[in-house]
Order: C-alpha cells, then sequence, then structure tokens
C-alpha cells in the first residue's frame, strides 16, 4: 500500500506513532464513537492526524461502515471504539467483515495500569479484563494488547501487517495511560520505503501449476471461469480480467463477488448459484469441460456447486491450486492467475449473452424510448402525495426500473441488505467497476446504511441502497448523519410490514410484524427526500428526482406482504423440496 511519508523517531510517544504508523499507510478516515477510555487516543487521531472522523450513532454502525469503505478502497478501514461496552458492541460487524476477507483495524481504548492494580470490577467489563480481548481473538486475523512501550510499535506493526496479509480484520487494545508515554520505534519499523504485503509464493510452484492448468485449457473445450470474491481480497481483478479476455470463455461470478468483473462486460455471462442459477448459467457450467474457479468460497449461499476433487475442476483458493486429484500449495491467486496468463493459454472467441432471473419487463418500461431520446407530448408520471397510500410495486418490477435507471449511468453503485434485497440485488445490473456491494455470505442485516456511508466515502459515488423494511429499522435511522457528512445516498425501502423473506416459510406470522414506521415522512424529518411509491412508473420517476437532489433521498417503495424477488422464490422453493427430501437411510428399499 502507498501512504504518506511521515518520519518517525526511534523515541515518540505512543499516540504520535500511530497517527504517523495511519498515515504512512494511507489512512484518510476514521471511523468511530467516542468514550471514556478511549477519550485521549481518540482526541490525538483528531488532532494529529487530521483526519475527517466519522462518527455514527450506534457502534455496529461504526463496523459496517470501516467495512464498506475497505471493501471499496481496497485499503484498511479503521474504526475507533471504547473498551466494553462499545467494543463489545461491534462484535458482530467485525465478525462480518472476518468472514468475508475485509481487511478493518479496530482500535480500542482500554484500562490504565493503576485500575487494574485496584482488583475492582472497571465499568464496562464483563466476565474479566481481558474478555474484550479475547473476544477479538475469534473474529480477527491478529489481536493484541499494547501496555508496553518496549513493544507497543512491534505489536502494532504486527497487527496490520498480518491482517493485511490475510486480508482480514485486526484488534489493538490500548491502555488509555500508554497514548502518551513514550515508546521504542525499531529501525525497520521507522524505515518509509517498507510496504506492506500479501503473502509470497513459490515461485516453483507457482510455474508448475500454471503449466499444469494451462496445458489443460489448451486441451478443454467448452471451459468457463468463475471469478470469486478473493479476487477483489488479494487485488487480482485485472490479472483474473486480464486472463478471461486472453482466454475468450464466459465469465461468471458468485454472490459474494458480483462486481469484481464489470456486469457490462462483453464476456460476462451472470451470477452462478448453483441450482439457482438462471437456467441458461446452471446449463452452461453443467455441460463445461473444465471449470476453472478464480478465488472463490465454498459456502450454503450461492455457492460454487463444484467438488474440489471432481476431474474437470480447477480451484484456486486460499494459496493453493487444486487441479483435479493434486493440489499446489504456497501459490497466492495474483501470483498463479499471472503466470497463467504468460503462458498464453488457447484463445476463444465464445459469444456471451448476459443472464438474470427476471421475466419480461411490463409494456409501459418496454415501451419507453432509451436513455437521452425525448418522450414526446407524453407527461411524465405526477409524484405521489405525501402518505398516499394505494397499490403495490411488485419486486420483480422494481428491479426492472431499477435497472432500466442505471442504464448509461456510472456515476452509481449499489448496495444490497441482507434479507429478500440480497436476493433482489443479484439481478441488479449496474455498468463500471466495483459497482456492487453486498454481505453475501455473513448476510448480517444492518450492514446496509452505514456500509453504503463507507463506501460513498471510500469511492466518491454515489449509493443506491435496496434495503427491506425489517433490516432498515436495525441501522437505518444512521441516514440522519448523511447531512452532517456530506453524503448523498438513495435509499429504496421495500415496505411489507416486516421480515417478508421468512413468511413463507413460518406458520406464526405475528413473529414477522413489525412496527408501521412513516419512512418517506421520517427521511424529511432527518434532513432528506422522502417520497412514498406504490406503482412503477412512480419509483422511475423517484430515481429521477432523487438524481437532481442535493441531499439523501429515501424512496418508501409499497410491496405487497407476501411478494419476494425471483431468487429469494427459487431459493425458498428449493430449500423446501431438500428439507422434504427423506435421508438416504431411511428411505423405503
Amino acid at each position: 500500500m502507498r501512504g504518506y511519508t511521515e518520519t518517525m523517531q526511534a523515541r515518540m510517544p505512543l499516540g504520535d506513532f500511530l497517527v504517523a504508523y495511519l498515515r504512512r499507510l494511507g489512512v484518510k478516515r476514521i471511523f468511530g464513537i467516542p468514550g471514556d477510555l478511549v477519550l485521549r487516543l481518540f482526541s490525538q487521531l483528531g488532532d494529529r492526524g487530521r483526519w475527517k472522523i466519522v462518527t455514527l450513532s450506534h457502534e455496529p454502525s461504526v463496523g459496517f461502515a470501516a467495512d464498506g469503505y475497505a471493501r471499496a478502497t481496497g485499503s484498511i478501514g479503521v474504526a475507533c471504539v471504547t473498551y466494553g461496552a462499545g467494543g463489545h458492541n461491534m462484535v458482530n460487524a467485525v465478525a462480518g467483515s472476518y468472514a468475508e476477507h475485509v481487511p478493518v483495524l479496530v482500535i480500542s481504548g482500554g484500562p490504565g495500569d493503576e485500575e487494574r492494580k485496584f482488583g475492582t470490577l472497571i465499568h464496562h467489563q464483563a466476565r474479566a479484563i481481558e474478555s474484550q480481548l479475547n473476544i477479538y481473538r475469534e473474529v480477527t486475523a491478529a489481536a493484541r494488547l499494547v501496555d508496553d512501550p518496549r513493544t507497543a510499535a512491534e505489536q502494532i506493526d504486527d497487527v496490520v501487517r498480518t491482517m493485511w496479509r490475510e486480508q482480514r480484520p485486526g484488534y489493538l487494545e490500548i491502555h488509555r495511560d500508554m497514548v502518551d508515554r513514550v515508546i521504542e520505534v525499531p529501525r525497520a519499523i521507522a524505515d518509509a520505503s517498507r510496504p506492506l504485503e500479501l503473502e509470497h509464493s513459490n515461485p516453483h510452484k507457482v510455474r508448475e501449476a500454471a503449466c499444469d492448468v494451462a496445458a489443460r485449457l489448451d486441451r478443454a473445450q467448452r471451459p468457463v471461469v468463475i471469478v470469486g470474491i478473493q479476487t477483489f481480497r488479494f487485488k487480482a481483478q485485472r490479472e483474473v480480467l486480464a486472463l478471461c479476455e486472453r482466454l475468450g470463455v464466459p465469465v461468471l461470478s458468485t454472490m459474494l463477488s458480483k462486481g469484481a468483473v464489470p456486469m457490462d462486460h462483453p464476456l460476462y455471462m451472470g451470477v452462478y448459484m448453483g441450482a439457482h442459477s438462471p437456467p441458461a448459467i446452471r446449463k452452461r457450467v453443467d455441460e463445461a469441460d473444465l471449470v476453472l474457479d478464480l478465488g472463490s468460497m465454498l459456502t450454503d449461499i450461492g455457492s460454487v456447486k463444484q467438488s474440489p476433487m471432481s476431474e474437470r475442476s480447477i480451484r484456486a483458493v486460499d494459496r493453493r491450486v487444486d487441479v483435479s486429484f493434486h493440489s499446489y500449495t504456497e501459490v497466492g491467486l495474483r501470483d498463479f492467475v499471472r503466470a497463467l496468463r504468460e503462458q498464453k493459454p488457447r484463445s476463444r472467441r465464445e459469444k456471451v449473452t448476459y443472464h438474470d432471473n427476471l421475466p419480461a419487463p411490463p409494456r409501459w418500461l418496454a415501451e419507453l424510448p432509451p436513455r437521452g431520446v425525448r418522450r414526446g407530448a407524453a407527461k411524465p408520471p405526477r409524484p405521489p402525495r405525501a402518505g398516499a397510500r394505494g397499490g403495490t410495486v411488485r419486486v420483480a418490477e422494481m428491479l426492472q426500473v431499477l435497472n432500466r435507471f442505471l442504464e448509461g449511468r456510472r456515476d452509481f453503485v449499489v448496495v444490497a441488505e441482507s434479507g429478500d434485497m440480497l436476493f433482489a440485488g443479484i439481478d441488479v445490473r449496474v455498468a463500471g467497476k466495483a459497482a456492487y456491494f453486498a454481505q453475501g455470505f455473513y448476510a448480517s442485516m444492518g450492514f446496509g446504511v452505514p456500509g453504503a456511508f463507507g463506501i460513498e466515502l471510500g469511492l466518491g459515488k454515489r449509493p443506491i441502497l435496496l434495503s427491506g423494511d425489517g433490516a432498515f429499522q436495525m441501522t437505518g435511522p444512521e441516514i440522519a448523519q448523511a447531512r452532517r457528512h456530506g453524503l448523498r445516498p438513495i435509499v429504496l425501502v421495500t415496505n411489507n410490514g416486516g421480515w417478508g423473506i421468512f413468511r413463507p416459510v413460518v406458520k406464526r406470522q405475528s413473529i414477522l410484524e413489525i412496527p408501521p414506521w412513516p419512512y418517506a415522512e421520517l427521511a424529511r424529518l432527518w434532513g432528506g427526500q422522502g417520497e412514498r411509491v406504490t406503482s412503477g412508473p412512480e419509483l422511475l420517476a423517484a430515481l429521477e428526482r432523487a438524481e437532481r437532489a442535493s441531499s439523501f433521498t429515501l424512496v418508501e417503495v409499497m410491496i405487497g406482504r407476501t411478494d419476494l424477488s425471483p431468487l429469494s422464490r427459487k431459493y425458498i422453493r428449493f430449500s423446501s423440496r431438500q428439507g422434504q427430501a427423506k435421508p438416504a437411510s431411511r428411505r423405503r428399499r
């Protein structure tokens, strides 16, 4: 990573060292909430670091925002919170970052030496003083208690390098009385030319793996490439795209990696989700005589169903390449892809068509002229009255309208909240690189609004967030912070009065109800634009008004209580069939 050049001394106060160290990494934003045990450090980061510190209302939002920032920028996201009530509050967000390989550095204050000597309980303490540290050891690549001036610099450097190497979170707990103490800074750490590095590969094994795979690609008649999430995390997008263009074969992403390949690329076929894939995608993968899987995680949501030991499978993930029944270890993804391209495997020019799960668009949408062409004398849809009720919008139609709105627009990114909108987002098509974000595996509700904040601050592009009303009630009120931080997200809240994705599978429907919030009205009270829509034309008009708005916009989209995205319906039907199947040992012979 490139960062700022910052002079470090052999001996300097820890707070000054941390500021210089983070600036050298290129950190430009810090997300956090102050608290008594981190207040001195928090102030130091703000005063000496001269960063814009983005404060939010609740620690989970801080973690989600830092996560979104790291996803968007490909750099480290930094979150600063207090001990106990603050640090414990943020564990869920950090667990999501760990699960999905996002480098978020958590800096927490902690009780000082004198407080620890008393032997009494310290406010915010859980079971033991070390409880928070022990919890974070479970959800980070490295966690350290910084309490010794002689080793503090080395501990900080070790945590950051480990988390960067593994592309997972790191944790630093700093005694509050350590901030002003003078620490030792080894010469190697003070060296400004020493960059952060991803894990090194074994060059010999990289060449072996590349030669083997290139030979198999040359023999294959109908290969296909699946691009996984680790192409994002291990900075291999450029190399992977160059390899795919060399091969000239269909390219697919997974639920986690949507956006790793530009969705408007001529080789991009869509999202592969095993049995839940669009029929044409599933058929193409099933008929492939070689599946080159670059960086996919095997998960129970939208997983690549290709067996890692299949004769037609090549899988590169977690610093290893599995080729049929043989494995090459110590092979980093980026190094492998670069070496494979240098082997110049045989090129093909297969014609590729994009596929999704959406039905044909409604007539009114299909008959609209292309963007930029005047509609003649036809009047645009009238804006809905505040508080107007009536009809509903089908989720599929909402997605079709959104896709129509995004045509030709490259200044937006799309963020999908967990729940039905996670599945809905798979069928949204947005142009450009790194244009789609979601927690596709860990899938914690509440990621949406704060995650969109971090993404907008990182990329400078306006996010369009898809959120259900249930998820929005968790962290959605953070939208009130948007104006204060100069942010303008467009939030589509689908209102079906509850956690609708569970309605097809839960008998007692009352447990899925949520309070009826006046979302559009709340948005206006929070300093933004808000409106409710009950039809597709109203939604399209609302998106066009939101594009011109100088503040954030919340569009409350009224949908049917039992309506779901096409992919959710498919997923639930499949899961129901799986659940009804009898175990093999109990079936009648």
